[in-house]
C-alpha cells in the first residue's frame, strides 16, 4: 500500500527546537500558539498538536505549549482588561472553579473561588 497523506513536517527533534527558539527570540508582537504554528510550517493547531504523541516530539511541544501560556499567565497579570489572557488560558485548562463544602456541621464554609489547572 502507499503511503498516504503529507509527509512529516520535521524529521528530528532538534529541526523543531530550532523553529520554536527562533519564534520565541524573533517575535515581537507577542508569542501565540497559532503564530508558533505559522512559524513552523503548519496548516493548523492540531498538525502541532499531533507531535506532542510521537514519543520523541512530546517534551518539545509540552515545553513550547507552556512556555506560550506563561507568556499569557503574566501577561494577564499587567493587563488593563485580562479577558483574552483569561480566555486563552481556559483554551489551556485552566479553569474557574467555586468549591462549596456542604458537609461541614457548623463550621466556615470555603466559598472561595479557584484558578485550577487539569
Amino acid at each position: 500500500m502507499a503511503n498516504v497523506g503529507r509527509p512529516p513536517m520535521y524529521d528530528s527533534p532538534e529541526e523543531m527546537i530550532k523553529g520554536i527558539e527562533e519564534y520565541f527570540n524573533t517575535t515581537s508582537d507577542g508569542i501565540t500558539i497559532t503564530g508558533l504554528c505559522i512559524h513552523l510550517g503548519f496548516e493548523s493547531r492540531q498538525s502541532f498538536y499531533a507531535y506532542e504523541q510521537k514519543p520523541e516530539f512530546s517534551y518539545i511541544v509540552k515545553r513550547a505549549r507552556l512556555f506560550i501560556e506563561n507568556f499569557y499567565e503574566k501577561s494577564a497579570q499587567n493587563a488593563k482588561t485580562p479577558t483574552f489572557h483569561i480566555f486563552a488560558l481556559k483554551n489551556m485548562g485552566w479553569s474557574d472553579k467555586t468549591e462549596v463544602d456542604h458537609t461541614s456541621a457548623g463550621e466556615k464554609i470555603d466559598t472561595s473561588t479557584k484558578i485550577v489547572f487539569r
